[in-house]
């Protein structure tokens, strides 16, 4: 009987430390989705540029963001699909960095020239299987690093 007991208990021991092992990994994975508990405070994005591409039924949208040092560049460009024509938006700010991995972005200028209302942004840095995103923290928009995305496998 007695040896009975020990076994069960043995047997129960590896069965949940199996189970632990799973369910953590599996919390690792979803906390690295939403980009909790990263430690990136060290990741350089100075010299970095990050795509966004939308595409809707009537023109597809590019958005490019690139960072040096405190200041920043953020591109528009819609190309519609039914002419065939080309247009950008240039916008120029600046950026400040968060310990929290949070980069708010502002960019006031267009084309060199002041603008009333600037175009702002919130966004997560976050890392997934070694590729650095930026997540606009209110419309969830993921924003892919070029260097990632470009990389040959």
């Amino acid at each position: 009987m007695r040896k009975i007991f020990i076994s069960i208990l043995f047997f129960g021991a590896l069965a949940l430390k199996a189970q632990y092992g799973t369910i953590n990994e599996i919390l690792n994975r979803l906390e690295e989705r939403k980009g909790i508990n990263q430690h990136l405070e060290n990741v350089n994005i100075d010299d970095k540029k990050f795509v966004f591409i939308k595409d809707a039924a009537d023109h597809t949208e590019r958005d490019f963001i690139v960072i040096k040092k405190n200041k920043v560049t953020y591109v528009e460009v819609f190309d519609d699909k039914a002419t065939g024509e080309s247009s950008s938006n240039v916008f120029s700010g600046d950026i400040v960095r968060s310990k929290k991995n949070i980069i708010s972005l502002r960019a006031d200028m267009l084309e060199n020239k002041k603008v009333p209302v600037p175009v702002t942004k919130t966004l997560l840095l976050t890392k997934q299987k070694d590729i650095l995103y930026l997540i606009d923290v209110n419309t969830k928009d993921r924003w892919i690093d070029e260097e990632s995305y470009s990389r040959k496998k």
